[in-house]
């Protein structure tokens, strides 16, 4: 496995950036996006995304791609397109994952780290973490499914405001969007991710994988649709094993234990 993998009981640990900025990892992209599509539900029951940090070396969580190499390559349209490409294929493997994905995000999250995180179905972040699209400051328009996901989870208006004044959110404003879940101390950040995916891990694997998949569907189909959907997928749930043990365990009055 990838140093920029690792499996920790049901939690699949990946990093997405290096360094104390948080320079996207445009190496591993494809290997975080293979490991993502091919992961098994049976062993693996939460995905954590964090940045190259520790206690004694605290970092950003991701502040983009390396500006520096898009400035030098000789055929920057290329350049940037590929890495594009390789960013989008990790994108799609976040959204398309059977299980959750969470994101612990201390300091920045800019461009591809901003796009990262509204992809993630759940981001903590500290008190003095901060995002911004970022693009504009160097004449780019986003990438990252930043379009997409962004007016879907602030708002058409919001988005456009944020996008095209390249706005900074702190971290409150960040929670009031929605665009972070939960904002502890700066120090914690990594622990209350930690303990938000091992928690998830230990839940209704299938169920959450469900759930996921309803709220994807949701934005783009009628309510009729969805109410089909929901019925057949909770018709899913109560035939199967994680189903028998939630209802026996309601009925016996004692906590459930999915794994």
């Amino acid at each position: 496995m990838s140093d920029a993998l690792e499996q920790d009981g049901r939690v699949l640990r990946a990093r997405v950036a290096k360094g104390r900025h948080g320079t996207l990892d445009g190496d591993a992209l494809p290997l975080l996006a293979d490991a993502l599509t091919t992961l098994d539900p049976a062993s693996v029951g939460a995905v954590l995304l964090v940045s190259e940090s520790s206690p004694s070396h605290p970092a950003s969580f991701c502040t983009g791609g390396d500006v520096r190499s898009f400035a030098a390559a000789q055929d920057r349209g290329a350049f940037v397109g590929g890495l594009a490409t390789a960013f989008h294929g990790f994108l799609r493997a976040v959204v398309d994952c059977p299980v959750p994905v969470v994101a612990a995000v201390p300091g920045w999250a800019a461009g591809a780290g901003m796009s990262i995180v509204c992809a993630a179905d759940l981001a903590v972040g500290g008190h003095g973490t901060k995002l911004r699209p970022a693009y504009p400051g160097i004449g780019f328009s986003p990438d990252g499914g930043m379009t997409w996901t962004l007016p879907r989870i602030v708002g058409a208006g919001r988005a456009r405001h944020i996008l095209l004044t390249d706005r900074i959110l702190d971290a409150r404003a960040a929670l009031d969007l929605g665009i972070l879940a939960t904002v502890v101390d700066d120090g914690e950040v990594r622990a209350e991710a930690e303990h938000t995916a091992h928690r998830l891990a230990h839940g209704p694997t299938a169920a959450l994988g469900r759930i996921k998949r309803l709220l994807a569907s949701s934005p783009d189909v009628p309510l009729a649709a969805q109410l089909d959907a929901e019925a057949e997928s909770i018709a899913a749930c109560a035939a199967g094993p994680e189903g028998d043990e939630g209802l026996a365990a309601f009925t016996a009055k004692r906590p459930p234990s999915f794994h």
